[in-house]
């Protein structure tokens, strides 16, 4: 599954966070820096979901 992810420039670096999984997002310095943390986020999130037995959600966010 892939899930859209929103990068926003913030005045220290870049924040985002996927709409789809609410509560999964990251911060860093550089814009690759953020892309990193939120791919490890993601599958930290997904993860956590598997344990405690709460379903996957279905990816619906469209961008363009």
């Amino acid at each position: 599954m892939k899930y859209a992810v929103i990068y926003e420039q913030t005045g220290t670096g870049y924040s985002a966070y996927a709409p789809d999984l609410p509560g999964c997002i990251a911060a860093g310095a550089t814009l690759r820096e953020t892309e990193d943390l939120m791919r490890g986020a993601i599958e930290m999130h997904l993860a956590g979901l598997r344990e405690d037995g709460d379903p996957i959600p279905e990816p619906t966010t469209v961008a363009d």
